[in-house]
């Protein structure tokens, strides 16, 4: 088959019709002829874009692959190819930044509280806020989202984070900044306050390896179907 209706592509991406057409309009896919009669007529190079651009996405995001496949089809093939660049760079940094987190927060995990060198004790929430580096907006968030849980003193209702608050604080300021979703980290100081264990924080780290490993892959196959389409070369079906 040679000649593909908007239907016919919408059904291989598994999207509308008129999202195969705003592809076209924006760049995503190769310029598109029209018939006398002002219909679009999409080819197999149509669907070998569409192709690429989906695997492009599973690998380095629907913007990063929005912008390469534009820069292809504006003949500006070192921009594509440095967008692909930085998308490698990125993850590689996601990955020291990973085990760099898990050093740190092993040491936190396996850190008694009551060794921990604050400032005073019970501490009021602007306090931690400036020991960790982050807003008390922040803090509060993390409270109501059932992560903290630090003591009111009688009378002023004042939050008062004893050493274990802080700690924890710590480690949630740590897992955020290596975007671990709140259910996650849930579970990992969950873990921590009922066994004294860090074997929760070892599985969240281990499970976000696996994520940054699969999106290596995604991102292989993705760079394999670029490589091909720029060379002219149908992708598998």
């Amino acid at each position: 088959m040679t000649g593909f209706r908007p239907i016919d592509l919408a059904r291989l991406a598994g999207v509308s019709t008129q999202q195969i057409r705003n592809y076209a309009t924006e760049g995503i896919l190769p310029p598109v002829p029209r018939t006398a009669s002002g219909y679009r007529t999409f080819g197999a190079v149509h669907r070998w874009a569409l192709l690429t651009y989906q695997a492009l996405s599973r690998g380095y995001g629907r913007d990063t692959a929005r912008a390469v496949m534009q820069a292809v089809h504006a003949g500006e093939l070192p921009l594509a190819l440095t967008l692909v660049d930085a998308g490698h760079v990125a993850l590689h940094d996601e990955r020291l930044s990973l085990q760099a987190a898990g050093a740190a927060l092993e040491a936190v995990a396996e850190q008694s509280p009551d060794e921990a060198p604050l400032p005073r004790s019970g501490m009021r929430i602007g306090e931690v806020g400036a020991y960790l580096g982050v807003r008390t907006s922040t803090l509060r968030l993390w409270e109501s989202a059932g992560l903290l849980a630090p003591k009111r003193e009688p009378g002023t209702r004042y939050r008062s984070f004893g050493p274990a608050d802080v700690r924890d604080a710590r480690m949630i300021n740590m897992l955020r900044q290596g975007r671990y979703p709140f259910p996650q980290i849930r579970l990992v100081l969950d873990g921590l306050r009922r066994t004294g264990s860090s074997d929760a924080l070892r599985a969240a780290i281990a499970q976000r390896q696996a994520q940054l490993t699969r999106r290596a892959r995604a991102m292989l196959d993705g760079s394999s179907h670029l490589h091909h389409y720029l060379e002219g070369e149908a992708p598998s079906p």
